[in-house]
C-alpha cells in the first residue's frame, strides 16, 4: 500500500519543482511510512510513499523498464502478479526485482493500456510513456483504492490519492462544490468524478484517464453486468455452491501473499467469520485476528466474535470503544474521509486499524463485499416486501412484513405499524422505476437539508441535478436486470466504492497505515455472483442463502442463523457537550454564524431535541442530521479555514 502523487506540465515552458512533490506527498506518509521515491524530468514528476509488503528491498518506487521510458508509480496490490511475472518472462521480459510493480511496467510494454484487464487487485497506478508524453491513471475495477485529479489554469495537471496532498500545490486552493454536498446529503456518497471541492475530480471504479496534448479522455474498461431477468443460467444450487467455494477459496489464497504477516478482522458477522475460516483451515495456524467491540450493548458484538475465536483457536485482540472516545477523535476522521458523513461508524474501524498497527501488523483481511455481491442488506428485504405490498396497496397485513426486518425497533405499538405504512408506502406502486429500493432512502436523507441556510438549500434546487447526473452515470441496462440485481448494482456502484470502501475502508486503514485486502471484491468472485439467480441469494427473506449454505461446514451453526445485525456505532450526546474536542466546537453558535452553511436556529432546535430526548427516542433522521452538519463543519475547519494538510492529528 502506498500514496501516490504527481504533476504533469500540459504546457512545455514549465519545469517541475521537487519542492513541490515534496510538499504533495508529505502529507500521504500514513498511507506509506517506510520509504518515499521520486521520478521528475521538466515533462513529469512523480512521488510515492512506500508501505513495504511485496518485495521489500527491491520493490521501491518509481520503477522503470530498461530504457527508463516508462514509469510507473501505484498504490495498491497487483495479486496474480507472480502467475503474471511468469508469464512475461516467457514472452523475453527482463525482471530487476520480485515486486508487483514491475509486473505492470512489462504488462504494458507487451499489451498496451489494455493491460489493465489482466490485473487482479486493488490499485490506483499512474503510468509515464515518455514516447508518446502520455500519462495513464487507472483505478481497480470496485474502487477500493482511491485517486483523484485536477487540471489548474497555469497547465498543471495534478492527481493524488487523496485531495489534501492536491491542495498542497501552489494554486489550488479547497473550495466546496454544492453539487457535491447536495450529493452527500441525498445519496450518502458522490456520483464519479464529482467531490465536494470545485475542481477537484475522482477516477471512477474501473476506469482509466488518458492525459496527453490530446486533452484528457476517460475510458471504462470493465463495469458491473447481470443477465437480462429471464436469462438466468438454470443450474441446481449444488453447481453455484461448488464453484463459488473454488473462486472464494482461491480469492483468499491469492490475498495472502505477502512478504509480512497478513491478519484478520473478525466482526462476529458471517461475512468476516467466512473469511478467517478459510485462512484458518487451509493456511494459517497461528492466525492472529482483531475486533472492535462497544461499551454499550445495544451495539455490541464481542459475544459472536469470541464464539469464532474459540471456534478456530486464533489469537485474537480487541480494543473496546464508548461513545467518548468516538467524540474525541471524530475530527481526525472527517480529515481522513475528505467529506462529510451522516454516521460514525468509520471511527471505531479506525480505531481498530492503530490496534492492528501497534501489533506491528500491515495486512488484514476483511470481509467487506458480501451483503452487496450477495444481498445481505435489509434494503434488499424491502425491496421484496415492498413489491409485494404493491400488488396489493390496500392491505393492511403486508406492510408488517417490514417490522419484522428491525427487530430493534417496538414493533408491537400501533405508532411503529402506522410508521410502516407512512414510510414505506411512498411511490409504493412506482415499481417500474430502476431507483425504486433506494428513492424512499434517498427522499429521507435529503430532508436533512433543510438544516442548510437558505443561500445554500437554493443551490440544491430539488434533486434534479443529482438524477440526471446520476442517469449519465448508472448503465443503461438496469432496465433489463432482476428487480434484485438493480438493488445490488445500486449498492455495488455506488453506496460501496463511495462511502464503505473509502470512509469506512481505505481511509480509516490507510489513516493508521494498514492495507486492508477484500477476497469477497475479487473481480472473478463478483462476475460469477452477478451471474447467480437472485432465488439462490435470498430465499424467502434469509439473505445470502447461498453463502450460508456453502460454508455452514465450517462455521458454527450459531454464526449461520444469527440475526443479521447491520454496522452501526453510537451517536453521542458527546457532540453536545462543552468537553474541548473539536468536533464539540463545531455546533457553537460561534461556528455556526462563522461559516454561514446552516441555519442558525435549526441547529439551535436540532441541539435541544438532541439533548432532551432519551437516546432510544432520537429519530435516524435527527442523527444523521447531527452528524452530516459537524463533518460538514469539521470539513471547512480542517481544509478551508485552517489549510491543515500535513499529517498531523487534531483531538
Amino acid at each position: 500500500m502506498c500514496g501516490i502523487a504527481g504533476i504533469l506540465n500540459t504546457k512545455r515552458n514549465k519545469s517541475i519543482k521537487i519542492k513541490q512533490l515534496e510538499k504533495m506527498i508529505s502529507v500521504l506518509v500514513h498511507r506509506g511510512p517506510d520509504d518515499i521515491g521520486y521520478f521528475c524530468s521538466k515533462k513529469i514528476g512523480f512521488a510515492q510513499s512506500r508501505l513495504s509488503i511485496i518485495d521489500i528491498e527491491g520493490g521501491k518506487q518509481p520503477i522503470s523498464n530498461e530504457n527508463n521510458s516508462i514509469q510507473v508509480i501505484f498504490n495498491g496490490e497487483i495479486f496474480n502478479y507472480l502467475e503474471l511475472r511468469e508469464q512475461l518472462l516467457k514472452q523475453g521480459h527482463l525482471f530487476r526485482t520480485k515486486s508487483d510493480t514491475e509486473v505492470i511496467v512489462h504488462a504494458y510494454e507487451e499489451y498496451g493500456s489494455d493491460f489493465v484487464n489482466l490485473l487482479n487487485g486493488q490499485f490506483a497506478i499512474a503510468l509515464w510513456d515518455s514516447n508518446k508524453e502520455e500519462l495513464l491513471l487507472y483505478r481497480d475495477r470496485m474502487g477500493i483504492r482511491p485517486l483523484f485529479y485536477t487540471l489548474l489554469k497555469d497547465g498543471a495537471f495534478l492527481f493524488a490519492s487523496e485531495m489534501k496532498a492536491i491542495f498542497c500545490y501552489n494554486g489550488s486552493k479547497p473550495e466546496f462544490d454544492f453539487a457535491g454536498i447536495n450529493q452527500i446529503f441525498t445519496l450518502w456518497v458522490n456520483i464519479p468524478p464529482t467531490t465536494v471541492f470545485k475542481n477537484v475530480y475522482e477516477i471512477a471504479p474501473g476506469s482509466f484517464l488518458s492525459v496527453s496534448q490530446k486533452g484528457i479522455k476517460s475510458c471504462q474498461y470493465w463495469k458491473l453486468q447481470f443477465p437480462d431477468e429471464n436469462e438466468y443460467d438454470d443450474r441446481p444450487l449444488l453447481y453455484y455452491k461448488k464453484r463459488l467455494e473454488e473462486l472464494l477459496y482461491d480469492a483468499v489464497t491469492l490475498r495472502l501473499r505477502a512478504d509480512v504477516p497478513v491478519a484478520a478482522y473478525l466482526s462476529g458477522g458471517i461475512d468476516s467469520s467466512i473469511i478467517t475460516a478459510l485462512v484458518k483451515k487451509y493456511h494459517n495456524n497461528d492466525l492472529i485476528t482483531f475486533s472492535v467491540a462497544f461499551a454499550d450493548p445495544a451495539f455490541d458484538e464481542r459475544s459472536y466474535q469470541m464464539e469464532m475465536v474459540k471456534h478456530l483457536h486464533t489469537d485474537h485482540r480487541m480494543t473496546e470503544v464508548d461513545q467518548k472516545t468516538i467524540g474525541k477523535l471524530f475530527s481526525d476522521v472527517i480529515r481522513f474521509t475528505e467529506k462529510p458523513i451522516l454516521r460514525t461508524a468509520p471511527v471505531p474501524l479506525f480505531i481498530l486499524s492503530d490496534l492492528v498497527r501497534k501489533n506491528n501488523i500491515k495486512v488484514v483481511l476483511t470481509g467487506e463485499g458480501a451483503d452487496e455481491v450477495f444481498g445481505g442488506y435489509n434494503i434488499f428485504k424491502e425491496d421484496k416486501v415492498r413489491r409485494f405490498w404493491a400488488k396489493n396497496p390496500e392491505s393492511n397485513l403486508r406492510p408488517l412484513l417490514l417490522s419484522k426486518l428491525y427487530p430493534y425497533i417496538n414493533n408491537n405499538s400501533s405508532q411503529t405499524q402506522n410508521f410502516w405504512k407512512l414510510f414505506f408506502k411512498r411511490g409504493l406502486e412506482d415499481t417500474e422505476n430502476i431507483y425504486y429500493s433506494h428513492k424512499i432512502r434517498w427522499h429521507n436523507t435529503a430532508q436533512i437539508k433543510k438544516f442548510f441556510h437558505k443561500v445554500y438549500q437554493n443551490k440544491f434546487d430539488d434533486n434534479e441535478q443529482i438524477f440526471n447526473a446520476l442517469n449519465q452515470y448508472i448503465d443503461a441496462d438496469i432496465h433489463r436486470w432482476h428487480p434484485f440485481s438493480r438493488v445490488q448494482y445500486l449498492e455495488m456502484c455506488l453506496f460501496l466504492p463511495g462511502y464503505l470502501l473509502s470512509s469506512q475502508g481505505d481511509r480509516m486503514m490507510m489513516g493508521h497505515s494498514i492495507e486492508g485486502r477484500f477476497p469477497f471484491l475479487d473481480h472473478r468472485v463478483i462476475e460469477f455472483a452477478n451471474a447467480i439467480p437472485p432465488r439462490y441469494k435470498m430465499k424467502v427473506l434469509n439473505e445470502k442463502y447461498i453463502l450460508k449454505k456453502t460454508f455452514a461446514k465450517i462455521l458454527p451453526k450459531s454464526i449461520v442463523q444469527r440475526e443479521k445485525q447491520p454496522y452501526r456505532a453510537p451517536v453521542s450526546r458527546y457532540f453536545m457537550n462543552k468537553n474541548g474536542s473539536i468536533a464539540s466546537s463545531m455546533l457553537t453558535d460561534e461556528k455556526i454564524n462563522s461559516y454561514g452553511y446552516f441555519n442558525p436556529d435549526s441547529i439551535k432546535k436540532l441541539k435541544t431535541k438532541v439533548e432532551h430526548n432519551s437516546i432510544k427516542n432520537i429519530a435516524v433522521r435527527d442523527e444523521m442530521a447531527l452528524i452530516g452538519i459537524i463533518s460538514t463543519q469539521l470539513l471547512h475547519f480542517h481544509f478551508i479555514e485552517k489549510g491543515q494538510t500535513a499529517n498531523h492529528k487534531n483531538t
